[in-house]
């Protein structure tokens, strides 16, 4: 129960408090930059936990010809950085690499960040699709949830993200108009659509 209402409180504190996240994300930058990038010294992590974090987020969000990808956005720093401040969301991400590694060795013999690609993404694929879910992989199914979702926030409330979105701020515009596209969306799928 403790973890549920752990769980709800750090969401409420990110949806309520858009500037926590803006801090997180300057606090990644600065440690990223004073540390030289790749030299981060992860704050709630080990540096294999940190690197596996960094492995499976860049799975998540590679990045692409046309956008960066989530090591690019600090994902795996922005993780690390909340889980320094919220002990339950540490245990969970450390007790989830640590079955990850753990499902790997059994599996494969190495852990995830040694085991071949095509190995990691079988994982994942075994993870990510409730159609190849098993008694097995159910701990890690859960693990999975909360990776996707921490990486995809991580990623769209970064400054790299947002410019992903084409996101240009809030600002005054001479002049607003909906899209007709959206107006007519909205009113085929609207109950007073038939009347009168």
């Amino acid at each position: 129960m403790s973890e549920d209402f752990s769980r709800r409180d750090l969401f409420r504190v990110l949806a309520l408090t858009p500037v926590l996240v803006d801090d997180i994300h300057a606090a990644v930058a600065e440690a990223k930059s004073l540390s030289g990038g790749a030299g981060y010294r992860p704050a709630s992590f080990t540096r294999h936990n940190f690197q596996t974090l960094r492995t499976l987020a860049d799975m998540i969000i590679p990045a692409d010809e046309h956008s960066h990808g989530a090591s690019d956005a600090g994902a795996a720093e922005f993780i690390d950085l909340l889980s320094s401040r919220n002990p339950d969301l540490a245990a969970i991400f450390n007790g989830g690499m640590a079955w990850i590694d753990d499902y790997m060795q059994k599996k494969y013999g190495s852990d995830f960040l040694t085991a071949k690609p095509e190995q990691r993404t079988e994982l994942l694929d075994k993870l990510a699709w409730k159609k190849n879910s098993t008694p097995e992989t159910a701990r890690g199914e859960e693990f999975w949830i909360w990776l996707r979702n921490m990486v995809v926030d991580a990623y769209y409330t970064s400054p790299v993200g947002v410019k992903d979105l084409g996101y240009m701020g809030n600002g005054a515009v001479s002049q607003f108009s909906v899209p007709a596209e959206a107006v007519a969306y909205a009113i085929k799928r609207s109950p007073f659509a038939n009347e009168g």
